[in-house]
């Protein structure tokens, strides 16, 4: 292991790495590298760590890396707790190191992000650690954090789906990730652009971590971020935005629901001249729904977001004109928000003694009832199909007949007429359709 100990001088310093005094004392200043100590006479005094360090930067700048470049590098590495100067150590250590601690050696992103998938579903946060430190000391940060974590979290939430994974494995996945992420993020190189950028989800959206991931490259390409994280208030945003002086605020809802709130965030920011950017998965699933948000949509990639982003801050892209939902559809939406206590109390009497626990229904009937207010308020009661899913798989998980989804719409379509009668039409006419068309 390399020596921290100080025992060299300036002057041995210097000849040992052949810069000039300069500019070593300018790397110092600016970017806190070296760091050496002082005796008490204000000398500085270097350990052969940090001469390995310099080193270190002026082999990253012979590869054709700018100081500052490098500096960032040589952050990111140790804020993945990562030594930059690992392969230093004594041979016999590092032989140590990889027999105990690196079964593979398969060094692709594909083999890796399947090293830390197995590693998460193991509960092993050791070996998914070093999966990551391994890759991150191989590749830039932006193909690590796309090709590992983002599409490694993506594999668990399949396995989940399939019900090959259970969610003590995903949350401890995601937590790994997310961990990973604001390191880097805390990380970043200070910023070096005017603009400033605030990115955050809106009310009742808790995943944080595409738009986490989100900031962090943008942050990376020296803009000045402003994270705000998951379920934050309309008012929130408006009020951040103002009294940061944002260039742009970015939102981003996964699903239905969060989507209607996002749209309500909009149209505040909007209505204050503020300019927005939208994104997320329920928008890639429901295209027709980015017609109804005033903002520009950022599209269906990560790469794609980043370059729209660029281009509204240059002042090239522009928003569309954006839609209203119609009259019966607002109507619709009044009527049943209105009674919306009434109709599920109604729904849950109504319904046949179910297996299903009375927590989950109750959650269930919530659920339903928020993506049946956000179509209503996007104007298509057809974008609720996309999140149905959890009701079939709820059904699935208790071993339930399909014909009990039948039930259930019927049920909740009866509880709709019940209390606000032909308003409800538009859902009436949906809840059935679906029924018919999936059971």
């Amino acid at each position: 292991m390399l020596s921290k100990s100080p025992a060299f001088n300036l002057k041995a310093v210097l000849r040992e790495t052949g810069l000039a005094a300069d500019t070593l004392r300018a790397w110092e200043r600016r970017y806190g590298l070296p760091t050496p100590q002082r005796t008490a006479g204000g000398h500085r005094l270097y350990s052969q760590y940090d001469i390995e360090t310099i080193k270190w930067l002026i082999a990253r700048q012979a590869e054709g890396l700018s100081i500052s470049r490098a500096v960032d590098l040589w952050n990111e590495q140790i804020a993945s707790n990562i030594d930059p100067l690992a392969a230093l150590a004594p041979v016999g250590m590092i032989l140590a190191q990889n027999v105990s601690t690196n079964s593979s050696t398969d060094t692709t992103l594909d083999a890796i992000r399947a090293e830390w998938v197995t590693a998460c579903m193991n509960f092993n946060e050791v070996q998914a650690e070093q999966a990551l430190n391994k890759a991150f000391s191989i590749f830039p940060v932006e193909a690590v954090c796309v090709e590992v974590l983002q599409k490694g979290m993506s594999e668990i939430g399949t396995l989940w789906y399939e019900n090959r994974a259970n969610v003590q494995q995903e949350h401890f996945a995601s937590g790994l990730a997310m961990r990973r992420l604001d390191a880097l993020l805390s990380a970043s190189p200070t910023p070096t652009r005017p603009q400033t950028v605030v990115v955050g989800c809106p009310s009742s959206e808790w995943h944080t971590f595409t738009p986490l991931l989100l900031a962090l490259f943008l942050r990376r390409r020296g803009l000045n971020i402003i994270y705000l994280g998951a379920n934050v208030p309309a008012d929130h945003f408006a009020e951040s935005a103002i009294k940061v002086k944002a260039s742009l605020v970015v939102l981003v809802a996964q699903t239905l629901s969060s989507a209607a709130h996002l749209q309500h965030v909009a149209l505040s920011l909007s209505s204050q001249k503020v300019p927005v950017g939208f994104g997320g998965r329920i928008f890639n699933l429901r295209p027709g729904i980015v017609d109804y948000v005033p903002g520009q949509f950022l599209g269906p990639s990560l790469e794609g977001a980043i370059q729209e982003i660029e281009s509204i801050l240059k002042g090239i892209s522009k928003p569309s004109k954006t839609k209203a939902a119609t009259q019966e559809y607002l109507a619709a939406m009044q009527a049943f928000n209105a009674k919306r206590v009434h109709i599920e109390s109604t729904l849950k009497l109504s319904m046949p003694p179910l297996s299903i626990g009375t927590e989950e229904l109750d959650a269930s009937v919530h659920h339903l009832g928020n993506n049946v207010s956000a179509a209503l308020q996007f104007g298509d009661m057809e974008h609720l199909s996309e999140e149905m899913e959890w009701l079939k798989m709820l059904l699935n998980a208790y071993n339930r007949p399909r014909k009990e989804l039948a039930a259930f719409m019927e049920s909740y379509s009866h509880a709709i007429d019940t209390h606000i009668n032909g308003q409800g039409d538009p859902i009436k006419k949906w809840l059935r359709t679906y029924a018919l068309e999936r059971t």
